[in-house]
């Protein structure tokens, strides 16, 4: 009887992937009852459908809204808000790994497992170390925005609404949630150079992930020791990749929108805004000007950095940095008739590159199914709002060409699980909604066919 059971329970232990992604649909679903309450809305009142779309975009890390943050929720309801944003940002294994270091208690080897996995670490890093460092830099660099903020927000605010604005939107950029207590986002602060700049700065920051983030804290140290300092392939790759994508996007965007978008702005705000708004599409969700006057070229080239993302282990989403800078280094190889794939004198493992195109594939199939699911529903929107919803949706971006509030029941639901599949990975969903392991093996005679 007690192997039976024994038995019973090896089956139905989950292994780290669908660990995950049940954490985050309990996350969304106690986010949900909590919105639901009349103690979360000023006016006492929500629908489930809104309820669920607030919290999953929330513990997603979304910041697309089907109602205003700052007028229809109350104090209580922005906390939640807040709350479910900062835990979905840092991830629900490492809040619930917090927990248990606070307890007192070990960490079960497959939640060890899959940090490390989430983190890119190596097997020599402790775990307890690790998930301290992530919260600490994450409490230092939230608790800076904060002050930041607040030596703006103390002018125009009373005190104690000034510091929570300050607390809740530097969470949010950091978390790259997008959440705001603005009806028109920073529209009103598009020339105020110290906002945008510590808007910019924990984007950016929350985007790179903790591994680079470490590396970098780790290198002034060592340098003033005289330390010989290497840094890994990784976080290299994702300095190279984030600078270029920040550099050559505000050129392009100050090029195409000087004229258009950009017209009634002065040159300063030209600058700012053209930064800022190729920062934040790669899954922070905030503006500063009206994106429905961006020309169509602009508005896909967004789509793009949309998809593309943050970095590896980081609070943003999208399909990251790494993964296009490893499509690109084989695309290079190809080119260059290599038979290896490599970056900065290193070689990239073969299972590495077909992960990468795993990834992109099954990110655009999903983003494709749930465009396909739009368009059906909604009928009466337009091509350039529908694809611009689902990339946003999926790269956990937020940003919106005014689509988000004119959905349908049947549409929330549908961006509902493309930000679900986003956040937590296309590649891991597959993994904890699939088989586990093969069973039975199969081999069968090869026969080419014609390709491309």
């Amino acid at each position: 009887m007690k192997e039976d059971k024994k038995h019973i329970f090896r089956e139905i232990r989950f292994h780290p992937a669908q660990f995950l992604a049940i954490s985050f649909i309990i996350t969304i679903f106690v986010g949900t009852i909590l919105l639901s309450m009349p103690f979360s809305t000023t006016s006492g009142h929500i629908s489930f459908t809104d309820a669920l779309f607030t919290s999953t975009s929330a513990v997603c890390v979304t910041g697309l809204i089907v109602q205003d943050t700052g007028t229809y929720f109350s104090p209580v309801g922005q906390v939640i808000i807040m709350l479910l944003f900062q835990i979905g940002g840092l991830g629900i294994m490492t809040f619930s790994t917090l927990v248990l270091l606070v307890a007192g208690k070990s960490i079960a080897i497959k939640d060890s497992i899959s940090l490390k996995e989430d983190f890119l670490q190596a097997n020599s890093i402790r775990v307890r170390s690790l998930i301290k460092n992530v919260f600490l830099y994450t409490l230092c660099l939230e608790s800076l925005g904060t002050l930041f903020f607040y030596l703006n927000f103390n002018h125009k605010f009373s005190t104690g609404k000034a510091l929570f604005h300050s607390v809740f939107h530097s969470i949010s950029a950091f978390c790259n949630a997008g959440f705001c207590l603005y009806k028109d986002s920073f529209e009103s602060f598009k020339g105020d150079i110290w906002i945008n700049m510590n808007l910019i700065a924990l984007i950016i920051l929350g985007g790179l992930g903790f591994v680079v983030l470490r590396e970098t804290v780790s290198f002034f140290p060592n340098t003033l020791k005289k330390r010989k300092i290497r840094f890994s392939l990784h976080t290299r790759l994702v300095v190279k990749v984030t600078l270029f994508l920040i550099i050559f996007s505000s050129v392009l965007f100050f090029i195409l929108e000087y004229h258009h978008s950009l017209k009634n702005f002065s040159l300063k705000e030209k600058i700012i805004s053209s930064v800022f708004q190729v920062v934040t599409p790669r899954t922070a969700g905030f503006n500063t000007m009206d994106l429905n006057t961006l020309g169509f070229g602009m508005v896909f080239f967004l789509i793009v950095l949309m998809f593309i993302g943050a970095s590896p282990g980081s609070t943003g989403g999208g399909v990251k940095t790494t993964t296009v800078g490893a499509v690109v280094a084989f695309l290079k190889s190809r080119i260059l008739a290599r038979e290896s794939v490599s970056l900065s004198n290193r070689a990239i493992p073969y299972k590495l590159i077909t992960k990468a195109f795993t990834v992109i594939t099954l990110g655009i199939s999903v983003i494709c199914v749930s465009i396909f699911f739009l368009l059906i529903s909604q009928p009466e929107v337009t091509m350039k709002e529908v694809f611009f919803e689902a990339f946003s949706a999926f790269g956990t971006v937020g940003l919106s060409l005014g689509l988000t509030p004119r959905l349908n029941d049947i549409g929330k639901i549908i961006i509902i699980m493309t930000m679900y599949i986003g956040r937590i990975g296309p590649l891991t969903f597959l993994y904890a909604f699939s088989r586990e392991k093969a069973k039975g093996r199969y081999d069968y005679v090869e026969e080419s066919i014609m390709i491309g």
